[in-house]
């Protein structure tokens, strides 16, 4: 069994004290990837944030790797972070600065490596999501899945157990979404578990992965494949 990485157990889950997701049971391990599906206000993006400790857990047992998220303190949580990759909808690059400083910027932030090692692992992330040459431009060179690819590209940079996915192909054509999709499984497949926001199970068929459900403030695992196969 791969390692497990997240571990809920009837959790609540609040949002501006208000309980937005009750009593969920989930368990997440390295190489998983998941889609968490639900209609837009459903709870999906909360699930996630709670993961990184931006919204509050109200009660139960919540652990991500070694952290117990009822415990943790404020001085972990960065340390939490640095573990988990986080893929946004609308990018949130810097715009003032090239690709490679987008990305330079990040591990200064968050590691001690030398000028000479960031060089090389700005090159490998950029290498594996297929934009190797593209370090010199600006994000508004780019097109919105090669924007995209530099989020990935950011989201791997400090080589995380966990990577969350927030509707990660919603702005993007059929095509461009395709060759983003198979870039985020493979990712699954490296090692890396996945958990990706989505109300679309339609790319389920060509890239398959649990289906956990969201919605009336809890999370279910689809287990019946003719359940799914009337969402499809």
């Amino acid at each position: 069994m791969d390692e497990l990485l997240v571990d809920y157990r009837n959790v609540f889950v609040n949002q501006q004290e208000q309980p937005v997701l009750k009593d969920v049971n989930i368990q997440v391990h390295a190489r998983d990837f998941i889609y968490l599906y639900g209609k837009v206000g459903s709870g999906k993006s909360t699930f996630l944030k709670s993961l990184y400790c931006e919204v509050p857990i109200l009660s139960g047992e919540a652990k991500v790797f070694d952290y117990d998220l009822c415990r943790i303190k404020n001085r972990q949580v960065p340390y939490l972070r640095r573990s988990i990759g986080i893929v946004f909808q609308d990018f949130q690059l810097l715009m003032d600065r090239s690709v490679y400083d987008n990305l330079r910027f990040v591990l200064k932030a968050t590691t001690k490596k030398s000028n000479n090692e960031i060089d090389v692992r700005i090159s490998d992330v950029l290498r594996f999501v297929g934009m190797a040459n593209k370090g010199y431009k600006m994000p508004h060179e780019l097109s919105g899945g090669e924007q995209q690819r530099i989020v990935i590209a950011r989201a791997l940079l400090n080589e995380p157990k966990l990577l969350l996915a927030d509707e990660p192909t919603g702005n993007l054509d059929m095509e461009t979404a395709d060759e983003l999709m198979k870039l985020i499984h493979r990712i699954s497949q490296e090692g890396t578990a996945v958990i990706m926001a989505t109300h679309n199970l339609y790319w389920r068929n060509a890239y398959p992965g649990r289906v956990v459900r969201c919605g009336e403030e809890s999370l279910e695992e689809v287990v019946n494949e003719h359940d799914l196969t009337c969402e499809l």
